[in-house]
């Protein structure tokens, strides 16, 4: 997968790769924007730039083989939800005193370091950072440049002073790159020891031309949706749950509408009682959430008259329909309604009787 199946933002990529072939790229990259947007994909191919054995040229810039033994053993790394899960799963296997003292990484080369948020703080922890300054001035064992990704901007406070300390003195040979959603989120002191390249979103077109080949599947108005609803986002649209989400659509529907129209709420109570407690519940139930949210945002913006908005073009009419009874106050008060279940998620309500409430606590 050269830089040329990189889709978007052409003109970041040249830039990075640009600085490369010039040897003047920064020692802390800070790579931003949306969830899905190919940040991390992007990373390691600049890590795989950086240690390809047959490094080549494409349009006069470095690019990588992806055959190479360095190039195969960092792509082992792409699947990052996949390698977290073994990493996780290892540490479970662990005795107890051991469990406490061992960190998420993902390492499927000796110079390339992924550093994920490490459960169930979901947060970069010190330690993680440690492993990165115990590690980060020892030279090369396979490559010419040691990599560390950190997956994510939300770190606790030490281990950002921590990563602060490697940022002043770091060593010729590595580079350490930082992706985030908001770039805000990292301590200024950090970002002043960065560079910062934002990963703008796609325009519906390029999903939907991209999703034809991707998932050949789909009907036209399914891939518009999807577009739509990815934020031009084309990681998250690729892997976009488009039957879990259509269950959840119509799950979010039915509350809605009982919200609307008070009365006989037997289908209601049938569709909530589903939302059971677990993790798979607990998925299940952030994903009606979210698609709560989405609908309400629909109604407020047919209730706006910016028709062209819309998300969930496929039920417009429908969406049409029942915003001639939600008006603004009354989609203000759903969003906060929404809020007030998803703190009570935090506090593990039972969420059956969270959803009721919700709907009842709406009807006009």
């Amino acid at each position: 997968m050269p830089f040329s199946d990189f889709h978007g933002n052409s003109a970041v990529v040249h830039r990075l790769r640009e600085m490369m072939s010039r040897d003047h790229l920064p020692h802390a990259v800070v790579l931003a924007g949306g969830r899905g947007a190919g940040k991390y994909t992007l990373a390691l191919m600049l890590a795989q730039t950086l240690n390809c054995l047959n490094r080549l040229e494409t349009d006069s810039l470095p690019d990588f083989c992806g055959v190479c033994a360095n190039c195969t053993r960092i792509a082992q790394a792409g699947d990052l939800d996949a390698r977290f899960a073994e990493a996780v799963e290892a540490r479970e296997n662990l005795r107890e005193t051991d469990k406490k003292e061992t960190r998420i990484f993902v390492q499927t080369h000796p110079d390339v370091l992924v550093i994920p948020p490490d459960p169930p703080q979901m947060m970069i922890k010190v330690d993680q950072v440690r492993r990165v300054i115990e590690t980060i001035y020892y030279r090369p064992a396979e490559g010419r440049e040691k990599v560390y990704i950190f997956t994510d901007s939300g770190f606790m406070k030490e281990a950002a002073n921590s990563l602060l300390k490697v940022l002043e003195e770091p060593p010729e040979f590595a580079t350490i790159f930082l992706l985030t959603e908001n770039p805000g989120e990292l301590l200024p002191t950090i970002r002043s020891r960065s560079m910062t390249f934002t990963l703008a979103a796609l325009t519906g077109d390029e999903i939907e031309k991209d999703l034809e080949k991707y998932h050949p599947e789909w009907k036209p108005a399914q891939r518009t949706l999807v577009a739509r609803l990815c934020d031009g986002a084309l990681g998250r649209a690729r892997g976009f749950d488009l039957e879990a989400y259509t269950v959840a659509r119509q799950h979010a529907l039915v509350i809605l509408k009982s919200a609307l129209r008070s009365g006989d709420h037997s289908e209601l109570f049938k569709i909530t009682e589903s939302y059971r407690p677990g993790v798979e519940g607990r998925e299940k139930t952030e994903g009606l959430i979210h698609t709560l949210y989405s609908l309400l945002r629909d109604l407020m913006f047919i209730d706006s008259g910016t028709l062209e908005l819309i998300r969930n073009t496929d039920i417009a009419s429908e969406l049409k329909r029942m915003a001639e009874s939600a008006d603004f106050e009354w989609i203000t008060a759903a969003s906060d309604r929404l809020a007030e279940v998803e703190r009570g998620m935090r506090r593990n309500l039972l969420r059956s009787l969270s959803l009721d409430a919700f709907a009842a606590g709406l009807e006009k």
